[in-house]
């Protein structure tokens, strides 16, 4: 038994880890596949004596289409990636100043510095499901998608149960988040501090995605993949993991659980929640019957680079009215 390490590019999170491992694990002669994150390395056992040039160059063949490749010695990519975020800065921007104006036009509220909306939860669960939902989120997806292909299970049935549970879950959890708030009777001030914290955890994230922590690959152990991919029972298991993902640790998710709690009523945690799910259920959809190439792609690093962008906007409205609604600066500005 032979063991190759190659160095991998394109990687994002961890459904790529499970997405790489997959593919390369169902070609001849390859034994076992371990994708390093951290590292951006894979480690491939085969009972074949290859020329690890030739090997690389065919495996980068079956996950090239998906935006990976694997190579002996490890591609510089800072320059493209220079280059990248200061195409995606200009995009951001853009798309801060839509935002912006339809704040002003009275045609959307927005919650620009004020408290969060149902637009806004919407707007930033479509943001979270090309991020940090879809490192945590996209990885469990892909880890159930490889056990109904493996159980011939129906997986129109298997992600129903899925995605129901999940918006069961944050719509109900929001809600008692919510009411959980109006009870301990959270006052302004705290209402203020939390909304802040909401904001930094939304700047890190946005400096995150651009780039700034890169080497902070958001990503669960392997061993809970691998569990779920065990578990036998054809109908709780969808159900119960969907429901289980409001726990997860992803930042986006944290910060509009902030949110709900502030809001301080059943209601409007609810709401707040049930929108930010919903934002990002059509990029799980994809994931979940079989067409995550967008999120692999070539244009993926752009994307997530200008989604980074708006995120560190929307954190800094939030940050500045927090501020300003407790008094320690003046409004810089009405939105």
């Amino acid at each position: 038994m032979s063991t190759y390490t190659f160095h991998v590019s394109g990687t994002h999170c961890a459904s790529c880890k499970i997405l790489i491992e997959d593919i390369l694990s169902e070609q001849n002669n390859i034994h076992s596949v371990r994708v390093d994150l951290e590292k951006e390395v894979v480690e491939v056992e085969t009972d074949i004596n290859y020329d690890s040039v030739e090997l690389a160059k065919m495996l980068t063949d079956k996950i090239q289409p998906n935006g990976y490749s694997l190579s002996v010695t490890k591609e510089s990519t800072t320059k493209v990636e220079g280059d990248v975020i200061w195409q995606a800065i200009p995009i951001g921007l853009v798309i801060l100043m839509l935002f912006f104006l339809l704040q002003k036009s009275g045609i959307l509220n927005l919650g620009l510095g004020g408290q969060t909306t149902y637009v806004t939860s919407f707007i930033i669960g479509l943001i979270a499901s090309v991020s940090s939902c879809l490192a945590v989120v996209g990885g469990l997806v892909l880890s159930l998608s490889a056990k109904v292909s493996q159980d011939n299970m129906s997986d129109t049935k298997t992600f129903t149960l899925f995605h129901v549970g999940r918006l069961v879950s944050f719509a109900g959890l929001g809600g008692v988040l919510g009411a959980i708030g109006g009870a301990v009777g959270i006052n302004f001030t705290f209402t203020a501090l939390l909304g802040i914290l909401a904001s930094v955890v939304m700047l890190l994230l946005g400096l995150n995605l651009v780039g700034v922590f890169e080497k902070n690959k958001i990503s669960l152990p392997s061993g809970i993949f691998s569990f779920f991919r065990k578990v036998e029972h054809k109908t709780l298991t969808p159900l119960i993991l969907g429901f289980a993902t409001f726990f997860l640790p992803c930042g986006f998710t944290q910060s509009m659980q902030v949110s709900a709690l502030s809001s301080g009523s059943f209601t409007s945690g609810f709401l707040i929640m049930f929108a930010f799910a919903l934002g990002t259920l059509p990029m799980l959809l994809l994931l979940s019957f079989g067409s995550a190439s967008f999120a692999h792609s070539k244009y993926a690093p752009l994307f997530f680079k200008s989604a980074g962008v708006v995120v560190i906007g929307l954190g800094l409205f939030a940050l500045l009215a927090g501020l300003a609604g407790l008094g320690i600066i003046s409004p810089l500005f009405n939105i």
